[in-house]
C-alpha cells in the first residue's frame, strides 16, 4: 500500500512531539503537555500505524517503553526488563481488552501517579535502586536510598517465605498529597519554581545527586575552615548544608508501593497476589487496596468504586491497573514489544490538565475578602468542564508566577476545587502580562485594605452595604451546613437584593407573599401568581426559625465561627442574648475558643447594625435560645470520634449532632488520639488509617450501641 505523503509527515510530527514530551517528563521532570494531550498523541500514532503497519519502525514510541536514562546518573542494567502498560480510556475499550484476554481471576490495584523504580536485594539486603528509564536501562540512584525511610534496607525473615538470593522488586515512588503541598511550600520559600504535580515532585526528589551535595558540603567546609561566620566562605558552607538537609528531608518523606517481582532466585510463586502476600511478609510496602476479583463485572465495579472515591485517597492516582492474577496464564498471554498482554491500565479523566489563563478578576466574599479568580480556557478535568479557578490572594498569584495569557497546569484539589499549579514558562512568547490587584471594591467602589498590617488578604470595609457581601451572607444562611434553606441559593439571593425585596439579611424572616410577589424571579404568568420557588422559600424559612441555636449563630457570619465552633459556643451559652453580652474572658473559657475568635465575637455584637439584624429576626419569630431538654446521659464524654462514609440511619450532620449532644467530639481526621472510627458505605482512606493505627472501627449498629451504652460495652462487643 502506498502511504500518502501527508500521513508520513503527520506520523513524523507526532513521533517528534511524543519524544519531546517523554524527554521533558522523564529526564527533566517538567512536563510541557498534560497527560491527556500525551495520551491523545499516542493514540493518534497507534491509529496511523494500525492503518499503515509498514510505517512502523523499531524505534517508534509504540514499540518502546517510555523514557530513557539520564546521563547525569550512572546507568543501571535491569536484571529483567521493566515493561510499560497499554491504556484504555472508557468502558468500550476495557470491554475489548477483557474479551481479548478471556475469563480469569484478575488482580486490581490503583495506578499511582508516581515514578517507577526497581530495587535489587541480594540475600535480603538492599543492593541497588534505579529508575525505570528505558525499561532495560535505568538511572542508578543507589546513593539516595539510605535516606529513604519508605524502603526497607533489610528484608524481614519470616517462616514459610524464604528470602531468595536475588530479588528484583518493582514499585512506584510518590509523595502523598499532604507532603506534596508541604514540599511546594518549602520549594517556593527558597525562590524556586513549584512542582506541577506530586509525580514531578517525587521524580525531582529521587533523581537528584545526593552524593554531589555531600561532596559540595565537604569542599565548602574545607574552604571555610577557621573563617568567621559572616565570611563569604562560611555563608557558602551554610548554603550547601541547608540544601543537603532539604534534600535529605524530602527523600525521607517519599512513599513507596511495590507492585511486582522481576528476577528472583530461590523463590516459587504462582500468582500476582501470592507475590504481594510474600512481599508484605518481608516488610515491603504493599497496597491495602489491592483486590483479586472474579471476572469482568467485578473488574468494572472496582474501577467504578475508586473513580467515585478517588478524592479520598491520600496520594494521586490516574487510574486502575488490571492484571491476570495467575502467573501461568500470564505466560500464556505473553507480551507485545512494549507491554504485557495480561495487564492494562484503565485511565480516569485527568486531575491535572494544561490550559490557557485568559484573565484574572476578583471576587468579594461574604466577609469582604477579595479573592483573585482566574478565567481559563474551558477544559475537561476529573470529569467536568472547568472555566474558573481560585488563586486565593494577590501574594498567591505572585508566588505561583503566573501571567495572564500563560499556558498553565491546573488541577482539581480533592477533585472538587479547581486550582492553578503554575505556568508552562517554556511556552511564553512575550504577549503575557502580569495581574495587578485592584485598589477599590469592584462591587461598591470602597477603598480596599488589609484588615491587619501583616494580613495578606485585602478586604472591602463596606461590610453592611456591599452587594457582594450581602449576597454571600444570604447564600451562607441558606447552605446545608447552616440553616439548610431550600430555595435560598445564589440566584434567589441576587433577586431578593436587586429587586429590593429585602435590604439585608435582617429582613429575611420578615418576608411575606406580598413582598416576594414584587420580584419577577418569584412569580409566574401574566397574573403574577406566586411561583413554586417562592412557596418553597417561605415554607423553608418557617422551618428554619425553630432550628437549634448553633445554626443561628453560624448564620451570623461572624469571623472564625463555623458550625463546629458555633456548637461549642451554644453549649456554654444557650441563649443568644447571653452570648451577645459575653466578654472576651467569658468566651475564652469555652473549649476551642481562642483570643482571636473571642475578640471577633465581641466586636461583631458591638456593631449596632448587627444587633438590628438580630432584632428583626426576633420579630420574624426566630428562636434565639435552645430549649432546656434532657440530652440524656453523656455516654461519649471525653471521646473523639470520626465518622466516614454514609452511615445507615444518619446524615453527616445528624451523626455529628448525635456525638456532640452526648459529650463527644466529632473529628474530621483519624489520629492516635481518635477513640472510635465509624465507617459507612463509601468509606475511604480514613478506614485504612484507622486499621493502620489500630483504632476501633464501628459500623452503623456499633455506632448506635456506642451512643446508647458508651465505650466499655461497645468495646466488649467488638471482642466477642
Amino acid at each position: 500500500m502506498t502511504i500518502p505523503l501527508e500521513v508520513r509527515e503527520r506520523r513524523d510530527q507526532v513521533v517528534e512531539l511524543i519524544e519531546q514530551a517523554r524527554n521533558d517528563y522523564y529526564l527533566h521532570d517538567k512536563p510541557t503537555i498534560s497527560d491527556i494531550e500525551y495520551d491523545e498523541l499516542f493514540r493518534e500514532l497507534e491509529s496511523i500505524e494500525a492503518k499503515y503497519p509498514e510505517i512502523i519502525t523499531g524505534d517508534s514510541p509504540t514499540q518502546s517503553v517510555g523514557g530513557q536514562a539520564s546521563d547525569v546518573f550512572g546507568e543501571f542494567q535491569h536484571p529483567t526488563k521493566m515493561w510499560s502498560l497499554d491504556n484504555v480510556f472508557d468502558d468500550a475499550e476495557l470491554e475489548n481488552w477483557l474479551t481479548r484476554v478471556g475469563g480469569h481471576a484478575f488482580l486490581c490495584e490503583l495506578k499511582i501517579d508516581g515514578l517507577a523504580i526497581n530495587a535489587v536485594y541480594r540475600n535480603g539486603e538492599l543492593e541497588t535502586l534505579a529508575t525505570r528509564g528505558s525499561g532495560s536501562v535505568g538511572e542508578n540512584v543507589t546513593a539516595n536510598m539510605e535516606y529513604m525511610t519508605c524502603i526497607p534496607q533489610t528484608l524481614k525473615a519470616v517462616p514459610g517465605a524464604r528470602i531468595p538470593e536475588l530479588l528484583e522488586v518493582r514499585g512506584e515512588v510518590y509523595f502523598s498529597l499532604a507532603q506534596f503541598d508541604q514540599i511546594n511550600l518549602e520549594v517556593t520559600a527558597v525562590g524556586r519554581t513549584a512542582f506541577a504535580n506530586p509525580r514531578n515532585a517525587a521524580a525531582g526528589t529521587l533523581r537528584q545527586r545526593i552524593d554531589k551535595r555531600i561532596e559540595a558540603v565537604n569542599e565548602a567546609r574545607i574552604r571555610a575552615d577557621g573563617k568567621t561566620a559572616d565570611s563569604k566562605q562560611a555563608q557558602t558552607l551554610q548554603k550547601h548544608i541547608d540544601e543537603l538537609e532539604r534534600a535529605k528531608s524530602a527523600l525521607s518523606r517519599l512513599g513507596l508501593i511495590v507492585h511486582g517481582i522481576g528476577a528472583h532466585e530461590g523463590l516459587e510463586i504462582n500468582a500476582q497476589s501470592h507475590a504481594y502476600e510474600i512481599m508484605k511478609s518481608w516488610g515491603l510496602p504493599t497496597s491495602a487496596r489491592v483486590k483479586v476479583v472474579q471476572g469482568a463485572q467485578e473488574v468494572k465495579e472496582y474501577i467504578t468504586y475508586f473513580g467515585i472515591h478517588r478524592e479520598e485517597i491520600e496520594h494521586d492516582i490516574d487510574g486502575v491497573v488490571v492484571k491476570v492474577d495467575d502467573l501461568r496464564e500470564q505466560d500464556e498471554l505473553g507480551f507485545t514489544a512494549r507491554a504485557p498482554r495480561w495487564a492494562v491500565a484503565f485511565k480516569y479523566p485527568p486531575t491535572v490538565v494544561r490550559t490557557t489563563l485568559l484573565d484574572i478578576s476578583v471576587q468579594v466574599g461574604r466577609t469582604g475578602r477579595i479573592t483573585p479568580r482566574a478565567q481559563v480556557e474551558p477544559v475537561l478535568v476529573a470529569g467536568s468542564t472547568v472555566s474558573y479557578a481560585t488563586l486565593h490572594n494577590g501574594f498567591e498569584v505572585t508566588r505561583k508566577g503566573v501571567l495572564i495569557g500563560d499556558k498553565i497546569f491546573l488541577r482539581k484539589a480533592g477533585d472538587v476545587i479547581p486550582e492553578i499549579l503554575g505556568p508552562v514558562v517554556e511556552e511564553r512568547d512575550g504577549t503575557q502580562r502580569p495581574f495587578v490587584m485592584p485598589t477599590h471594591c469592584p462591587e461598591c467602589g470602597s477603598d480596599l485594605a488589609p484588615e491587619k498590617e501583616d494580613d495578606k488578604d485585602l478586604r472591602c470595609p463596606n461590610t453592611q452595604s456591599c452587594p457582594a457581601q450581602l449576597r454571600g451572607r444570604l447564600e451562607h444562611l441558606g447552605s446545608r451546613a447552616v440553616l439548610d434553606i431550600e430555595g435560598l441559593g445564589e440566584k434567589a439571593a441576587r433577586a431578593l437584593l436587586e429587586d429590593q425585596v429585602i435590604n439585608d439579611e435582617g429582613d429575611l424572616f420578615l418576608l411575606t407573599e406580598e413582598k416576594l410577589a414584587t420580584s419577577d424571579f418569584f412569580v409566574k404568568g401574566a397574573n403574577r401568581d406566586l411561583a413554586e420557588n417562592a412557596k418553597t422559600l417561605l415554607a423553608q424559612l418557617e422551618v428554619a426559625k425553630a432550628k437549634p441555636l448553633w445554626r443561628i449563630v453560624a448564620g451570623l457570619s461572624i469571623r472564625h465561627i463555623g458550625p463546629p465552633t458555633a456548637q461549642a459556643l451554644t453549649k456554654a451559652f444557650t441563649n443568644l442574648d447571653d452570648l451577645s453580652r459575653a466578654t472576651v474572658e467569658d468566651l475564652s473559657q469555652v473549649e476551642g475558643i481562642g483570643a482571636t475568635t473571642a475578640i471577633a465575637i465581641v466586636e461583631w455584637f458591638s456593631e449596632p447594625w448587627h444587633r438590628e439584624i438580630i432584632e428583626k429576626w426576633r420579630q420574624g419569630g426566630v428562636r434565639m435560645f435552645d430549649e432546656k431538654i434532657d440530652s440524656g446521659p453523656q455516654t461519649l464524654a471525653g471521646l473523639t470520634i470520626v465518622v466516614t462514609g454514609t452511615v445507615e440511619g444518619f446524615t453527616r450532620e445528624s451523626a455529628q449532632e448525635a456525638i456532640t449532644s452526648r459529650g463527644g467530639k466529632a473529628a474530621s481526621s483519624v489520629s492516635k488520639n481518635t477513640h472510635f472510627v465509624v465507617i459507612g458505605e463509601g468509606a475511604g482512606s480514613k478506614a485504612a488509617k484507622a486499621e493502620e493505627l489500630g483504632r476501633p472501627i464501628l459500623d452503623a449498629q456499633g455506632f448506635k450501641l456506642l451512643l446508647e451504652q458508651g465505650p466499655e460495652i461497645t468495646l466488649a462487643s467488638l471482642t466477642k
